[in-house]
């Protein structure tokens, strides 16, 4: 029987994360969606398509196989396998509002506000086996089966189920009094429960501060590469962004007050422990003197401390907020960046009433939080666990550091420079210009491993840099991501 030349049609690349099989099984869809396949078409048997694609039988089978579940083939008996005469490819009805240009040729009209543009997938997800993100705690090590635990002990008991329900909005008393009590020993914080607001995750926390103080026509000031999610959020507030240079010792404090002499921002966001991208920590003189600014032009402040308890070597500058600032610093804080990024809780640390009012908008968000799941982390403070637990992955991830950093200077050789950082989960890596960092991304892809392609600071045209997170990655996983950087240069 004469048939197409799929030695030449199907490319199998056996370095891929792909499985073989669906490679196969992708290659003949697409060859069926390009018209270069005809439905009717009989394929050729598994073992004559495994011996043009020099491939064990077993795989074809499965590719054969996977295309049938899907609908693309039909299997007659005694006869083969042959494609689809009713191909799985529908055009039903959507919710999805798609470019500008469609808009206007079927003349609608959006109606919510445009967030951000959608740019098209140009390539298949694919299931990687290892990811490097950009500075993530190491799930497999944090007492996640301690809060399971005490999650199933709460639940049965339903007598306490409407006592916790009376906290409100605010979060679980008991976690509310915990962090208190810990942030006290830990950064000087003179705080009480009611000053203290639980939210899903440290970015909630920042939005429902940032609400409480933004409005159209507001302006923040932000350091000159920032946290991006932050820099969307303030202008989706409707706030104009004031950018402030940061270098090796932190934000230009100067900068900042020749601002306030002009006029009194609405807003300062600032991250002086572990500045997010760059890693860098705010020296103590701009921070004596930031302090002095907030108090004479009574400067608002979001202080914003993700990963203060993970410093190696020297100790941790204190925060802004252990100082007297009059209630104009809003402290923010995470223990997802504790536990896991999986664990989504954050706090928002301010004056009384701003907390209670903050509670209030909060509620018209997200009613209460998982209260259970809320007293059981509370649980971990009380017991001791999580501070153990903290010492235990400090000692661990400033190992890592040392591992990765080493690492990094072998694989990336003069392409790239960086700074072994102080503290946090990441080191912030400058490429030479000439370097692409999403060919490099797609170079790594190829072998498995997921890399951030940089992108999201691009927005600050002379940075070529990306962070590369090693806590929650292993000798072994440091070593395959160290020898896929070499393999991709």
């Amino acid at each position: 029987m004469q048939t197409l030349p799929f030695s030449t049609l199907i490319a199998v690349e056996r370095q891929s994360a792909i499985p073989i099989f669906k490679q196969i099984s992708n290659s003949l869809i697409e060859l069926i969606k390009n018209g270069k396949i005809k439905p009717g078409y009989q394929l050729p048997a598994s073992r004559d398509m495994a011996s043009m694609l020099k491939l064990n039988r077993t795989t074809v089978i499965a590719a054969y196989e996977e295309l049938q579940a899907e609908g693309w083939l039909e299997v007659i008996k005694r006869k083969g396998n042959f494609v689809a005469q009713q191909l799985p490819v529908t055009s039903p009805r959507s919710f999805e509002v798609s470019t500008p240009e469609k808009l206007s040729s079927q003349n609608q009209e959006i109606f919510y506000r445009q967030i951000a543009v959608r740019q098209p997938i140009t390539r298949q997800l694919k299931p990687y086996q290892l990811m490097i993100n950009d500075g993530y705690p190491d799930a497999r090590i944090a007492p996640l089966d301690l809060i399971v635990d005490r999650y199933k002990f709460l639940s049965r008991r339903t007598n306490v189920h409407n006592k916790l329900l009376a906290d409100g909005s605010n979060g679980s008393i008991s976690l509310r009094t915990e962090l208190a009590l810990f942030l006290s020993k830990t950064r000087a914080l003179d705080i009480t429960p009611e000053q203290v607001l639980i939210t899903h995750g440290a970015q909630l926390a920042i939005s429902v501060a940032a609400s409480m103080i933004l409005q159209p026509g507001s302006t923040v000031i932000v350091g000159d590469l920032n946290y991006p999610l932050v820099d969307r959020l303030f202008e989706q507030l409707g706030a104009k962004l004031i950018k402030v240079k940061v270098d090796h010792d932190g934000i230009d404090v100067d900068a900042i007050e020749n601002i306030c002499k002009q006029s009194t921002p609405s807003l300062l966001y600032v991250i002086p422990h572990h500045h997010h991208p760059t890693t860098v920590t705010l020296s103590a003189e701009r921070r004596v003197k930031l302090l002095d600014i907030i108090r004479r032009y009574r400067l608002p402040v979001i202080e914003d401390d993700y990963d203060y308890d993970f410093h190696y070597g020297n100790a941790p500058i204190l925060p802004l907020a252990s100082a007297e600032h009059e209630n104009f610093v809003l402290y923010i804080g995470s223990i997802s960046k504790t536990l896991a990024p999986t664990i989504r809780l954050g706090y928002l640390i301010g004056g009384e009433d701003f907390i209670w009012q903050a509670s209030k908008l909060k509620q018209a968000l997200d009613i209460r939080g998982d209260v259970l799941f809320e007293e059981s982390v509370a649980h971990l403070f009380s017991s001791g666990e999580m501070q153990r637990h903290l010492r235990r992955s400090v000692k661990l991830y400033q190992k890592r550091r040392d591992e990765f950093c080493e690492l990094l200077n072998s694989s990336l050789g003069n392409t790239a420079k960086f700074s072994v950082p102080n503290g946090g989960m990441a080191v912030w890596t400058l490429f030479d210009p000439e370097y692409s960092i999403p060919q490099l991304s797609e170079r790594l892809a190829t072998r498995g491993v997921f890399m951030n392609d940089g992108s999201i600071y691009k927005y600050k045209n002379d940075v070529n840099g990306i962070r590369l997170g090693f806590a929650s990655l292993n000798s072994n996983e440091m070593q395959s991501f160290a020898h896929a950087l070499k393999g991709s240069w």
